[in-house]
């Protein structure tokens, strides 16, 4: 963790993320306006970082993890420490970028839970990555997996949604809609939050189907512990990949 935190990328992210976050919060009006605009670099930039950098990173550290399996060090605790030492760098190099300029412009409840958001989705993506990069010893290929799964979730999938909803408007599907924002981690993220602001109309037809059946704190709670699953079910299943795998 300390190695990565002095990684001149990591640096440069959290410089961005704060540069990023003091320009459009001196610049936009209203707080709903930035937030908005916050939202979408959470939704956006903090998920195709995550899961690119720790694509690389566990590659990068293939020969290291290979020395350290010489030694009577178990599996579990490599795959472990390297999924915890990028996810809380990536997180801490996240929180500061964004919350220190939110503490001195744009305090609030809607602030808190965008440092939520994006915290739980760098473990989320960071833990899809490495069961992407355990699946393949080829680096390019695990990279554009990587790529692949981020352009699935932030765009592909949307569109199957609208894809699922046009073909069969004449049936009651707004119940099978739950089904698939859980199978989405960015929707997750997405709909939690502007729960919470209130602007239905942001949130598209999946958004205004999870606010019909959820509250603002019950939607909040079932899509937060829906991104806890998220980021648990794809780690268990890299140990228990990397566990068997012949190095």
């Amino acid at each position: 963790m300390f190695d990565i935190l002095r990684n001149r990328f990591v640096i440069g992210y959290c410089l961005f993320i704060m540069l990023i976050t003091f320009g459009l919060l001196s610049l936009e009006e209203g707080s709903s306006k930035s937030t908005i605009s916050l939202l979408n670099i959470v939704l956006l930039v903090v998920p195709l970082i995550s899961i690119v950098f720790a694509t690389i990173h566990f590659y990068n550290s293939y020969e290291f993890m290979e020395l350290l399996l010489s030694q009577p060090v178990r599996r579990s605790t490599i795959i472990y420490s390297e999924y915890f030492g990028v996810s809380c760098s990536l997180s801490l190099a996240f929180a500061i970028g964004m919350g220190v300029p939110l503490i001195f412009l744009n305090q609030g409840l809607v602030s808190l839970y965008l440092l939520f958001a994006g915290i739980i989705l760098t473990f989320v993506f960071v833990s899809i990555a490495l069961l992407g990069a355990v699946n393949s010893k080829d680096k390019a290929r695990g990279i554009g997996t990587s790529l692949l799964l981020w352009f699935f979730f932030t765009a592909i999938y949307d569109g199957l949604v609208l894809l699922i909803l046009f073909s069969f408007s004449d049936y009651p599907i707004e119940k099978y809609l739950l089904a698939f924002i859980s199978l989405n981690p960015i929707d997750l993220a997405r709909v939690a939050i502007l729960l919470q602001m209130d602007t239905a109309v942001l949130m598209g037809y999946t958004g205004a189907v999870f606010s019909e059946f959820f509250n603002s704190w019950e939607g909040l709670l079932f899509s937060s512990g829906l991104l806890l699953l998220w980021a648990i079910l794809p780690m268990l299943l890299t140990v228990r990949i990397f566990k068997r795998k012949d190095l």
